[in-house]
């Protein structure tokens, strides 16, 4: 094949049931649309199973030796919890809805039966490979080995774009392994400075931090690919919690009594939160991910701890209440890319406790004049490096 009718590949989890991953594995799609790139999404459906089994061998290693088993306990108690009544047959509803965004919206490739198999055919069928975006980097992944890009051969241009690591450090025992791979890729850009501080640490390189990849596009591009099917008919405030801490629900229902406005919440989204069947006025199983765009585009406050709903929020510049998902103490916490994004666009003030007063938020201000110029400079600068990272015509490091 002529290397000029070659696609980029992206690796990307864009099979995973949660809002913002779709959306950013889309959102990076629709950046290789608009710089004109061929592409295709790599379909994993040949060798999910293998990476799943590889991901479970690295959990069950870690939890001899850490921490790691309570955290994602919950997430391995909610697959048996959605297999069954009233809970299991809504849990399905929405995981329908995820599947049909995820056919309808992405551009795959032909199934690989192998990762092995992938790495003998790369060759013939790219030029390029990206992985991006999200925490694609965790310890986990890196052990399973699909993210690292380690089956791509050498010849090709390899790209990682606003990759995160999920967490502030790794394991010593993975570091090795993450080295290695850091230095294979040729052009490697982060999302958070904990990021660009682990690559340096590991390889003395000094990579940019870019924006996320739904950060890329502005309000009006999202506005195109959000649906208008679920809106509730009066004003309403959003609630979009991962965590499970009742400090942050209990600053939504002041909020709620404070505005007398009804709150609309997703619930029990990475696992079965107890709290969350007491505190919301509505909740919905029957969203996909562009009902999700239109529910923060339309609300009248957010309030969230997820890092993509405040990317969202930012872009529809909503009033919106930022909650850390974990104590700044825990060893596997995710709150550095949030931090680090507010921080970005001068809005780390609008990152709370939960013990605050709903009156007080209220009358804070969101100066979104700031916000939004500070946000275009970020992207500009994104928007540069996936060129240049692209092109492959020189260095990106920093």
């Amino acid at each position: 094949m002529s290397e000029s009718l070659k696609k980029t590949a992206i690796v990307s989890c864009y099979f995973h049931h949660n809002y913002g991953s779709m959306l950013q594995a889309l959102a990076t799609q629709m950046a290789l649309n608009r710089l004109e790139y061929d592409n295709e999404t790599i379909n994993i459906s040949g060798f999910r199973r293998e990476l799943r089994q590889a991901k479970m061998a690295y959990f069950i290693r870690a939890s001899l030796t850490s921490t790691i088993f309570p955290s994602k306990y919950g997430m391995a108690l909610n697959v048996l919890r959605r297999k069954f009544g009233e809970y299991g047959r809504l849990s399905a509803l929405r995981d329908e809805r995820f599947r049909e965004f995820s056919a309808s919206r992405f551009s795959l490739s032909p199934p690989y039966p192998s990762l092995r198999e992938l790495g003998l055919q790369c060759g013939n069928a790219y030029s390029a490979v990206l992985v991006g975006s999200d925490q694609l980097w965790t310890p986990a992944n890196i052990a399973a080995d699909y993210y690292t890009l380690n089956f791509v051969p050498p010849t090709l241009n390899t790209i990682a774009y606003a990759t995160s690591f999920g967490q502030a450090s790794l394991p010593r025992s993975m570091e090795a392994k993450a080295a290695a791979m850091l230095k294979k890729i040729r052009h490697i850009s982060v999302r958070e400075k904990s990021g660009q501080a682990i690559v340096e640490d590991l390889t003395g390189r000094r990579v940019p931090i870019v924006c996320d990849p739904v950060l890329l596009f502005t309000a009006r591009d999202w506005a195109r690919i959000q649906s208008d099917g679920v809106r509730p008919a009066k004003p309403y405030i959003f609630c979009y919690f991962l965590g499970k801490r009742k400090a942050h629900r209990e600053f939504a229902s002041r909020l709620a009594k404070t505005t007398e406005l009804p709150i609309v919440a997703l619930t029990h989204l990475d696992e079965y939160v107890p709290g969350d069947e007491r505190y919301a006025d509505e909740t919905s199983y029957d969203v996909g991910p562009t009902d999700f765009l239109n529910l923060i585009h339309n609300a009248s406050y957010v309030c969230t701890d997820s890092f993509h709903v405040c990317a969202f929020s930012l872009l529809f510049e909503k009033k919106f209440f930022a909650f850390r998902r974990y104590p700044s103490r825990t060893r596997y916490s995710t709150n550095d890319r949030l931090d680090h994004l507010l921080s970005v666009v001068g809005m780390r003030g609008k990152i709370l406790n939960g013990d605050e007063g709903a009156e007080d938020g209220i009358r804070s201000s969101w100066d979104y004049g700031s916000a939004r110029e500070r946000l275009e400079a970020l992207r500009r600068e994104s928007w540069e490096y996936l060129s240049r990272a692209l092109k492959d015509t020189g260095g990106t490091d920093i």
